[in-house]
């Protein structure tokens, strides 16, 4: 249960450090980070499998670099839903999700221990 809320305000830390990394990511503070989170955990654990199914001959054919497309597109669904997260455009959505996937890796690398 601990571990589950110190991951849980870790990745709010890590959507506040994207926002202010990058220009097109804005939000309006901790409580719309801590709420991102739990969209894009929900986002993740349900539409995201299904889109992989449903794209699964495109990224093969792209040898799996259209997943990058759809965790970009996904990251852009979840400024949408979220109130107080914005996300302006690809290309920052993109970026956004890549770090937020690379800055993922210590975090679950925590519990590991």
């Amino acid at each position: 249960m601990l571990y589950t809320l110190l991951r849980w305000f870790l990745y709010s830390l890590v959507i506040l450090f994207i926002a202010w990394l990058i220009p097109g990511i804005s939000i309006t503070g901790l409580q719309s980070a801590l709420i991102a989170v739990v969209i894009i955990g929900l986002i993740n654990a349900i539409l995201k499998p299904l889109v992989y199914l449903i794209t699964l001959p495109i990224n093969l054919v792209t040898l799996g670099l259209f997943s990058l497309v759809i965790n970009a597109l996904l990251f852009m669904l979840a400024g949408h839903l979220t109130p107080g997260f914005t996300v302006e455009g690809f290309w920052s959505a993109l970026l956004g999700s890549f770090i937020l996937s690379a800055l993922s890796i210590p975090i679950n690398k925590l519990g590991a221990e």
